[in-house]
């Protein structure tokens, strides 16, 4: 039997709650640091938009701010990223027996809605399962970082993607204002991801789906919503059904040249004529992408298709969407072994 959380309740809760966040802000006074935050020309810049695009008070917006702590942890994280490892240092975190077990834990609680999913969506169960073991071990690391202080902190004082992080900031002031959010005791990680699938605010208001039918979209608690979300997420990135995600290649010469990304660009045909060994079952017009990871005495090489970019949607890096992959595939391969 699956879990099903109580939660509440409609308009007039939402509407209440973020009330109540907002109250909880004005009685705060300005610590220093976000004093100095709020009269400069960013911040009231942002505080002006949101007044006059989203029908917020200024006067709330800035107490909003001013009541958010400026974090040298989350600067520091953002700075260092695990993605800047090699592939076999980056794998080695994801790929583990306990991350494995919990998948085919996680595939068995939930083994109706998963199904549901792919039905819905044709997103296979061992690729959301995967997705959410790497993103919070299946629920269990969802992060302890305030949404609220992340995205002030990168959108005022990172050094990189400022701009970035306050539409995050903005997006995640709409999905207080009409989810069932709090601004100040939701967490989440480094980067203001947040929920069992860590979902970004503006992919929460763009993508998050009501799976269970109970009149909320709640990533924080309620696994259903965070499976049909994910797979809602993968199609609407061109997630193809029965598609392939990745396969391993051989070369026999240098690799040949690729635009930057990871959307596939080169049919298969084009990647075989240029000394890439992509197996013969694979259509020579399917289009792929050539991948090098790094392990410890050399190079691997795959070739990475649509359902690969699509993962990489979720987070732009060749190692995330690697682990994804392989994990999937290892929680597949236990699960058909039960």
């Amino acid at each position: 039997m699956e879990e099903f959380a109580s939660r509440g309740a409609g308009k007039l809760g939402r509407t209440k709650r973020f009330a109540a966040a907002i109250g909880l802000s004005m009685c705060c006074a300005f610590p220093g640091a976000q004093a100095a935050l709020v009269d400069e020309p960013d911040a009231k810049a942002f505080i002006s938009k949101m007044a006059k695009e989203h029908k917020f008070s200024a006067a709330e917006v800035k107490q909003i701010i001013a009541g958010a702590t400026v974090s040298d942890r989350v600067l520091k994280a953002f700075a260092t990223p695990a993605e800047r490892k090699k592939w076999f240092e980056y794998r080695r975190i994801f790929i583990t027996n306990s991350r494995i077990e919990g998948g085919i834990a996680f595939w068995k609680t939930h083994r109706t809605t998963l199904e549901r999913a792919e039905r819905e969506y044709g997103v296979p169960p061992e690729v959301i399962v995967a997705i959410v073991g790497v993103e919070t071990l299946y629920g269990k690391r969802a992060g302890n970082i305030p949404v609220l202080d992340s995205l002030v902190t990168l959108g005022f004082r990172g050094k990189r993607r400022r701009e970035f992080f306050r539409n995050e900031l903005r997006e995640f002031l709409l999905l207080s204002r009409d989810e069932n959010i709090d601004l100040h005791t939701t967490v989440g990680s480094y980067a203001g991801a947040m929920g069992i699938p860590q979902f970004i605010s503006s992919s929460y208001r763009a993508y998050a789906i009501d799976f269970d039918g109970d009149g909320q979209r709640d990533l924080l608690t309620n696994p259903q919503d965070a499976i049909g979300s994910v797979a809602n997420y993968l199609s609407r990135h061109g997630w193809k059904r029965l598609g392939i995600i990745a396969v391993p290649v051989k070369l026999s010469g240098a690799p040949p040249k690729q635009t930057k990304g990871l959307k596939p660009n080169l049919t298969v045909d084009a990647l075989r004529k240029s000394g890439v060994r992509v197996a013969a079952e694979i259509a020579g017009a399917e289009k792929g992408r050539l991948i090098e990871l790094t392990t410890k005495s050399g190079k691997d090489y795959w070739v990475g298709f649509q359902n690969f970019y699509a993962i990489s949607r979720y987070n732009p890096s060749t190692l995330y969407t690697m682990a994804v992959f392989e994990l999937a595939s290892a929680v597949r391969t236990a699960h058909q072994g039960e």
